[in-house]
């Protein structure tokens, strides 16, 4: 993801399950509302600068 939109990423350990993206502090995606991971093309999508 560095490469493809020139940002910065961090990992933070959770639990239960929960796979949240975030951009700044804006929930982008989330595991626990949608049941499943995300499309990863669809994801990469929502988070390029338009």
């Amino acid at each position: 993801m560095e490469s493809e939109l020139g940002a910065t990423t961090e990992l933070l350990e959770g639990s239960g399950g929960i796979f949240d993206v975030r951009l700044d502090e804006n929930l982008v995606y989330s595991k626990f509302e949608t049941g499943d991971f995300p499309d990863e093309d669809a994801l990469v999508g929502k988070l390029a600068p338009h």
